[in-house]
């Protein structure tokens, strides 16, 4: 009997550890304890220099840093400020305010030329997914984003002054970042523009300097008499149209 028992309980014991309850961990665990563990090593990294240079540019072009809606409309009507407009190549996310999808000309312009460029390679479109904001605005943000600029300062954010915009990166594969980063150090190194790519919020966050207008103006005027010596050395000898 005393060997039936002990058979027993042996049994029992083993039954219990074969139905015992585990902690159940969801496959979302695993998949954020992956993306944790995944090195974050971006060319343009956020810093505290990267901001003193944002706000010296705005000073140096005298920009004001717009406070309320009442400004922002101000400085729409007197084309200081104009529409980012979706095409082809570029979209705006749904959900940021009408009121706020407006930016400086030339930041615009560079806008345009990247998605421009990006669409070529690959086919895709680019979206702005933040572009002016006012103080008040920027004020809620940082309630929320604990990453935000602050609105006042020497590191206040240049989306305050509507001449940085942020393009989102999330979606992207590592090649369209590559790419990305590719497109913009040379223009980061001339001094045109000022990138950080934001790890929380997954964008480029790209400000713009006031020379970039000039710079593509020059850049475009070079590009046309390339064309025009081009097409003169390759018609050489061959017999003039003549108008009818």
């Amino acid at each position: 009997m005393r060997k039936n028992a002990t058979l027993l309980l042996l049994t029992l014991a083993l039954s219990c550890n074969a139905f015992a309850v585990r902690p159940m961990v969801s496959p979302r665990y695993h998949r954020m304890h992956r993306f944790h563990r995944i090195r974050w090593n971006p060319v343009f990294r956020p810093s505290h220099e990267s901001l003193l240079l944002q706000n010296a540019e705005i000073d140096r072009l005298n920009l004001p840093r717009i406070r309320d809606d009442k400004e922002l409309q101000r400085l729409i009507g007197t084309g200081d400020l104009v529409a980012i407009v979706p095409s082809d190549t570029l979209r705006v996310q749904p959900s940021l305010d009408p009121a706020r999808r407006y930016c400086r000309p030339w930041t615009l312009d560079f806008v345009q030329d990247i998605s421009e460029a990006y669409y070529k390679e690959f086919h895709q479109q680019i979206q702005v997914n933040s572009a002016v904001r006012t103080v008040l605005v920027q004020k809620k943000l940082r309630r929320h984003n604990r990453n935000a600029a602050p609105e006042q300062g020497e590191t206040a954010s240049s989306h305050l002054a509507g001449l940085t915009v942020d393009l989102q990166r999330r979606g992207m594969t590592k090649a369209q970042v590559q790419w990305m980063e590719e497109y913009m150090r040379p223009l980061k190194e001339m001094g045109l523009i000022e990138p950080e790519e934001e790890r929380r919020q997954w964008c480029f966050h790209i400000m713009v300097a006031g020379s970039y207008s000039e710079w593509r103006a020059t850049k475009m005027l070079a590009a046309q008499d390339n064309s025009e010596t081009l097409h003169e050395i390759t018609t050489i000898g061959l017999p003039l149209t003549i108008s009818q």
